[in-house]
């Protein structure tokens, strides 16, 4: 015989277990600690596409500089385009980690099953641009030292030129974040990727320095990511010049706003395509 529960002790559903959680400083960190494990297990995971990334990026960097100085390193230039090939591959292989990532998880639909926390989106989305700038960092750190080792040449040290190099980095998120945000909603994020990932390291001093360009060339040049910050870091690295020279000849200053014109766009880029995506419901598909 079935017996009907009564109304007094019937349980009614209960809210989910997330419905009281906010977003507070700590809650965001450890959203953020998360997304950041869970991205360096799943690149370190396979650490022999590393490994021959490093091996090519080397190779690549030691015979350009053979043929530019058609046949020897010329040991003259070769330490104001370590500093430029630095944020080369910092810029290459962030935005490559970031972007194949999400690329893979829009394909996969495990990006849309990420929108089921109770996060903001772009908490998660700074815990993989962390992941990303971790591995960029790694693969530049290398990239650069191992030419220094191999040509047997050094890059002067001076305090006053960590704040134009941070802003090269904090340019380079920036846009690695713009290149994300254009993965949210299109797959052909690939082909851009590539496309000015090969006009940075043409054009932003790691073949020769932006001085020896044509002025015309060079203002080209310097609308791309890093190459103002390369060229404010290297006038105070090799040229002697202090943060008040760099700012006063107009370059420091330009730095600045190059750097925030582009956080406020991969920002503003982000939220639109992902309003667009959960609204078209395009979250798990392109």
């Amino acid at each position: 015989m079935t017996s009907l529960a009564s109304p007094d002790t019937a349980r009614a559903p209960g809210p989910p277990a997330w419905a009281d959680w906010r977003l507070t400083p700590a809650t965001g960190l450890r959203v953020m600690s998360a997304e950041v494990r869970k991205g360096l297990l799943s690149q370190l995971a396979h650490p022999i596409g590393h490994i021959i990334t490093l091996v090519i990026s080397t190779m690549l960097y030691l015979g350009m500089q053979y043929v530019m100085g058609q046949g020897s390193l010329r040991r003259d230039l070769l330490p104001e385009t370590l500093v430029a090939i630095s944020g080369y591959w910092f810029l290459q292989y962030a935005s490559l980690v970031m972007v194949a990532d999400l690329v893979e998880e829009k394909r996969g639909g495990t990006y849309s099953q990420s929108h089921m926390s109770p996060a903001p989106p772009w908490v998660i989305m700074l815990g993989r641009l962390v992941t990303a700038s971790v591995m960029g960092l790694l693969v530049a750190l290398v990239a650069t030292l191992v030419p220094m080792l191999v040509a047997d040449v050094t890059i002067p040290l001076r305090p006053e030129a960590l704040l134009p190099y941070a802003l090269v980095i904090i340019n380079v998120l920036a846009f690695t974040f713009v290149l994300a945000a254009i993965a949210v909603s299109s797959p052909m994020v690939g082909a851009l990727h590539s496309l000015f990932t090969s006009l940075v390291i043409l054009l932003n001093g790691s073949m020769m320095p932006l001085g020896l360009y044509p002025d015309w060339l060079a203002v080209v040049a310097r609308f791309l990511p890093t190459t103002l910050g390369v060229e404010a870091t290297t006038k105070v690295l090799f040229e002697g010049q202090s943060l008040g020279d760099i700012w006063s000849d107009g370059t420091l200053p330009w730095l600045i706003a190059y750097t925030f014109a582009l956080v406020l766009f991969g920002g503003w880029l982000f939220a639109r395509n992902q309003r667009r995506a959960v609204r078209d419901g395009r979250l798990g598909q392109y």
